[in-house]
């Protein structure tokens, strides 16, 4: 079987998904068809989960076994793989390309997958985009909203997290994600910087075809080819009434509404059930907290980059 030779670690909430979609359609690259197995991040796993969370881990284990064993001929986010050879069968299918990568983002928080995966592959490529921690965060938030896991408003949800010492679940490691500093230097202790290759997702917004070029180039491969970058994946829906829209999902009449909801009428529904994209944003007084909560880690990353981080602090 065919082993991945790179691999996107991160962050998470910085374009991961649609890169993943993109770096997809080249003919040379072969993505895994399990965007996150999640593999080399021991952390994961359903005794780390905060206790009301366990069972739900461990259900998603089995159903990426099963996954797994399957055909897997359509596409998933993520799962949890503990075992090797299972993860080996997501690439089985792989070929004659010569990029061979997955997309777990906890990779880049996780304290084992750095030394896990230069263990396995010494010779893997990295690929990182940091965002600016602040704004990382508010996605990700918006994210939770727009599943459901999350109705707390952004200040108090924030609160709960810096009081939080339960383990992964619906508040760790929300702000642990953004704190970039420790992260990145673990990857450049375990492998040469020639082959890790970092871009701030802020530099890389309106110029997706060139930022898409350069990650070819990064991966030895024809960067002549041009995907398809139209489409933005993982974008949230945030609804205009949390709660209700979370207990209808809870009660399973959500799915059953999004199915007899004539197709023609849809775009209405989605007017009157979500917020128009881009008018939930962060408050000033919001983002000025977070800066300070990741001020230092910014500073340290700036030494560790050797370049200037200061618009994430604006």
């Amino acid at each position: 079987m065919r082993e991945p030779n790179f691999f996107i670690v991160g962050a998470a909430k910085s374009g991961t998904s649609s890169l993943f979609h993109y770096l997809d359609q080249h003919p040379d690259i072969y993505m895994s068809p399990l965007k996150e197995p999640t593999y080399f991040s021991f952390e994961v796993r359903p005794e780390s989960f905060a206790p009301e969370r366990v069972r739900q881990a461990t259900q998603l284990v089995e159903d990426t076994r099963r996954y797994v064993s399957g055909s897997m001929e359509e596409k998933r986010q993520s799962g949890i793989v503990c075992d090797w050879q299972d993860y080996l069968r997501l690439f089985a299918a792989a070929t004659t390309e010569q990029a061979v990568g997955e997309a777990s983002v906890s990779y880049l928080w996780s304290a084992t997958a750095a030394r896990e995966i230069a263990a396995r592959m010494p010779h893997a490529r990295i690929v990182m985009i940091l965002r600016a921690p602040a704004d990382r965060a508010f996605s990700g938030y918006l994210h939770g909203v727009s599943d459901g896991v999350i109705t707390q408003p952004f200040r108090a949800y924030v609160q709960a997290c810096l009081q939080s010492e339960e383990g992964l679940g619906v508040h760790r490691p929300f702000l642990e994600l953004g704190s970039y500093a420790d992260q990145v230097q673990r990857y450049l202790d375990h492998f040469p910087r020639e082959q890790i290759g970092v871009w701030i997702y802020e530099e890389t917004k309106g110029r997706q075809q060139e930022f898409i070029r350069e990650v070819f180039q990064f991966l030895d491969v024809d960067e002549t080819f041009k995907p398809d970058v139209s489409k933005r994946y993982l974008e949230p829906h945030i609804p205009r009434m949390m709660k209700p829209k979370l207990a209808l999902q809870q009660m399973g009449i959500w799915k059953l509404l999004k199915r007899i909801v004539p197709a023609g009428l849809k775009p209405l529904a989605k007017n009157i059930v979500y917020r128009p994209k881009g008018s939930t944003t962060l408050e000033p007084k919001d983002k000025a907290l977070l800066h300070d909560f990741y001020r230092h880690d910014i500073r340290r990353l700036e030494t560790i980059l050797d370049r200037d981080l200061g618009l994430w602090l604006e």
